[in-house]
Order: structure tokens, then sequence, then C-alpha cells
């Protein structure tokens, strides 16, 4: 029996330190699925969660994209940009809410996944560029810029995965840019594409393979 009672007590640090390694490693995964200037989801962590929301037929696949970023950066300095990305970043977050999902894709492009329960996305998407489009809190008014939001219903494309959603989104969003239109629902079939000359695959819509879609 002292054996016993021995070997307990040995493996009771050794016990409590395994467990306070898997609370740190739970949340260091967490920590890395999160971009550390905007708070969103990075890549990883989008596209996990967004392949868990497109299961809904009224899943909606949103890319934003802020105009003219560059120029801020150059014309007011990088922290003024950041503030930009932070304010979009905010915005984007509190429309998508708990049921949907916002991620920072990388630099200033930006990628959603809601759940268009009352038939409204479109509605409530020119209502969100009017929101993205006001100056950061707190910053010079100037700091200003416009999104240019593309979209696409999961539903006009059954079958079709997170990539090649996010890649008709990329291709809509393009044309609102061009356009200056602000926001541009993708077309059916390939003649969006065609037309804009977007090049699918582009930085930021490409994600990467299987092992993501858990």
């Amino acid at each position: 029996m002292s054996t016993l009672l021995t070997a307990l007590a040995a493996a009771g640090p050794l016990a409590a330190g395994w467990s306070v390694h898997t609370v740190w490693l739970r949340r260091s995964l967490r920590s890395a699925r999160r971009d550390p200037l905007t708070g969103l989801r990075t890549r990883d962590g989008f596209t996990r969660r967004a392949n868990v929301l497109l299961k809904d037929p009224r899943a909606v696949v949103v890319l934003a994209d802020v105009d003219h970023f560059k120029q801020i950066n150059d014309t007011h300095g990088h922290a003024a940009g950041d503030a930009l990305l932070k304010a979009t970043a905010d915005r984007l977050a509190h429309y998508v809410g708990r049921d949907g999902v916002a991620g920072r894709l990388g630099g200033d492009e930006f990628a959603a996944v809601v759940i268009d329960t009352h038939g409204t996305i479109a509605d409530l998407l020119a209502v969100l560029h009017g929101v993205l489009a006001r100056p950061a809190d707190g910053m010079n008014p100037a700091v200003r810029t416009t999104v240019s939001l593309g979209w696409v219903r999961t539903a006009d494309h059954p079958g079709e995965d997170l990539s090649g959603l996010l890649r008709r989104a990329d291709e809509a969003m393009y044309t609102a840019k061009q356009a200056k239109a602000g926001v541009r629902r993708a077309g059916l079939g390939r003649f969006l594409a065609t037309w804009s000359g977007r090049r699918a695959g582009r930085r930021g819509t490409a994600l990467a393979g299987p092992r993501d879609a858990a």
C-alpha cells in the first residue's frame, strides 16, 4: 500500500504539470487563430468556422477590400492605416454577430460568412457599406475611405467549396471596386469572371487544402 501511495504522490505533480501544459496549448492555438491587430480570426480559424456555416443553405459568403489603402498609409502613416483596419474589422464583426464568422485573410482584405435568415442580405450589405465608410473613431476625419464588397449565395452554387465561393465573391468585389458600385453580388456561371478579368486564386482568396476543413 505504501508503494502505491508513493507512486500516486509522485504522479501528482506530473499530472498537474500536464494539465497546465494542456491549458497553455489550447490558449496558444486560440491565439494563433486570431489576428493580433484586428482580433478577427486568421485564415485558418476563419476556414474552420466558415465550413461549418456553409452547411446551412442560407449561408452567404462576403469578401471586403479596403479601397485606396496604400494611399492611406502613404499619406497618413501606418498607424493611421492600422486604425482604419481595426475600425473596419470591429464594424464587420459587429455586423456578422455570433451566428456568423468574420476573418482577416491578409492585408486589407476581409471575409465573412453570414446566415441570411430573413432574405434581406442585399439591403443589410448596402447599410454595412455605408457604415464601413465612416471615419475611425477618435481619428482624423480625413483618414477614411470606402470598402468594396462582393457576395455570393451558397445556394446558387450547390456543392462548391469555400475556396470556390470566395473566388466568386472576390470577382464580384473587384467588379464593384472598378465600377465604384460599393456592393456587388456574384453572377451565375462564369460570365462575371470572364468579363471582370479577375485572376482566380489571387492573394487572399485561395484557401488551404482539406486539412483546414475540419
